[in-house]
């Protein structure tokens, strides 16, 4: 088996946390269906930790640039928030290449994105 190259999939979570995670566990599926392995801990963390505790929110922002390092590329979706800047600001450092995706059509309405809209020259 083929060892995938593993992306990190940069989104904002906070505000519409709902519609925020639909959109990314669409950026999840059309980085998967281009063969990537996409790492997103904003899916994750939330599961079992509280992001409306601020210790519990940092605790999983760590744990997020720890999964950071392990990847190949960041794909960054959308205008950037606090966190995501964080993210950015750290790949960069730590010398993971940064790559400026177009979210449009990535969202589909079940939560699973046809990847409609990708833009794969950017992400391949």
């Amino acid at each position: 088996m083929a060892e995938r190259k593993k992306v990190f999939i940069c989104s904002p979570f906070r505000g519409d946390m709902e519609g925020n995670a639909r959109r990314a566990a669409g950026y999840c599926r059309a980085a998967c269906e281009r063969g990537f392995l996409p790492v997103a801990p904003h899916l994750l963390f939330p599961q079992f930790l509280n992001e409306g505790i601020e210790a519990e929110r940092q605790a999983g922002l760590a744990m997020g640039l720890e999964l950071l390092l392990c990847c190949d590329e960041m794909w960054v979706f959308g205008e950037a928030t606090e966190g995501m800047a964080s993210e950015i600001a750290f790949a960069a450092e730590h010398g993971v290449e940064v790559r400026f995706m177009e979210p449009e059509g990535m969202e589909g309405g079940s939560g699973h994105g046809d990847g409609a809209g990708f833009d794969a020259s950017d992400g391949e």
